[in-house]
C-alpha cells in the first residue's frame, strides 16, 4: 500500500473511533462508503468492493468496542446483565446476516446499506427520544431482539447501536446507561460478523490479495490502530457533553453518506 491510502485509512479510523465512542455505535455508517471510495481508487474487482467495505468494517468494531467500552465500564455505564442476555442473540443473527449478505448482488447490498443509513440520519435529526412505557423482556425475548440487532447489524457492517439504544430507552434504560451497552454488544456483533464474513468469502472468486474472505486486513489493522485511540476520548466526551447539536450535524453528514450508497448501487444495478 502506498502512503496515502495509509494516511486516508488513519484519518477514517481515528473519526470513526470517536464517533464510536461519542454516541455509542460502531462508525460502519461512516466506515463502509469511506471504505467503498478507497477500495474503487485502488481498482479492487466493483463486485466485490461493497462486501468488502461492510466486512471490513464490522472487523475494526472488535477493537473500537473494547476501547471504548473500557471508558464507559469506568464510568459504571454498561449493564453487563443485559449484555449476557443479548449476545447469544446476537452471536446467532451477526453471523446469518452475513452469509445472507455475502450471497447479495452488489447492488442490492448498496441500497440496503442506503436505507439503513438514511433512517438513522432521519432518526438522528429529529432526535425523538422513545417513551419509556415498559422494561427489558425476559431472556427468551431478548434472544429474539438480539437476532434482530446482530442480523441488522451485520448486514450493514455498522454495531447496532441505532438498534439497540432506541429499544433500550423505549424499556426504561438511561441513556447514557444504553449508549455504554450498545457499546458493549460491539464486541459480540463484530466477532460472529467477522466470522461470518471470512466463511461467505472463502468461496469467492477474483478478490484480491491481503483478503480474509471478505476482509481486507492491510486496512482492518491501519482503521484499528487509530480508533482505539480516539474511541476512549469520544466515550468520555459523551459523559461530559451534551450531544445532541453534535448528532444533528452528523445526521447531515449521513444523509450524503446515503445518497452516495444510492448511487454506488444504482451504477452497479
Amino acid at each position: 500500500m502506498d502512503w496515502a491510502p495509509v494516511a486516508s485509512l488513519i484519518v477514517l479510523g481515528a473519526a470513526t473511533g470517536f464517533v464510536a465512542g461519542l454516541m455509542g455505535i460502531g462508525g460502519g455508517m461512516i466506515m463502509v462508503p469511506f471504505l467503498t471510495v478507497i477500495f474503487t481508487a485502488r481498482g479492487f474487482p466493483e463486485e466485490h468492493i461493497v462486501h468488502m467495505a461492510i466486512a471490513t468494517s464490522l472487523a475494526t468494531i472488535l477493537f473500537t468496542s473494547i476501547s471504548s467500552v473500557r471508558a464507559h465500564h469506568q464510568h459504571g455505564a454498561v449493564l453487563w446483565n443485559v449484555v449476557k442476555v443479548l449476545a447469544p442473540g446476537i452471536v446467532l443473527g451477526s453471523v446469518i446476516g452475513a452469509q445472507v449478505a455475502g450471497k447479495l448482488p452488489t447492488a442490492w447490498l448498496a441500497f440496503v446499506f442506503a436505507v439503513f443509513v438514511g433512517v438513522s440520519a432521519v432518526q438522528m435529526l429529529l432526535d425523538r427520544k422513545p417513551i419509556p412505557t415498559r422494561e427489558l423482556p425476559r431472556a427468551s425475548a431478548m434472544f429474539g431482539v438480539g437476532n434482530v440487532i446482530g442480523f441488522v447489524s451485520a448486514l450493514v457492517g455498522a454495531g447496532g447501536g441505532f438498534i439497540s439504544v432506541p429499544y433500550m430507552v423505549w424499556s426504561n434504560v438511561k441513556v447514557h446507561q444504553a449508549v455504554a451497552t450498545s457499546a458493549a454488544l460491539g464486541f459480540p456483533i463484530a466477532a460472529a460478523g467477522t466470522i461470518g464474513y471470512v466463511l461467505a468469502g472463502r468461496t469467492e472468486v477474483g478478490l484480491p490479495q491481503d483478503t480474509i474472505g471478505f476482509i481486507y486486513w492491510p486496512a482492518l489493522l491501519t482503521i484499528a490502530l487509530a480508533s482505539v485511540i480516539t474511541a476512549p476520548l469520544g466515550a468520555r466526551t459523551a459523559h461530559a457533553l451534551n450531544t445532541a447539536p453534535l448528532k444533528r450535524i452528523f445526521s447531515l453528514l449521513l444523509f450524503i453518506l446515503a445518497g452516495y450508497m444510492l448511487y454506488r448501487g444504482i451504477r452497479a444495478s
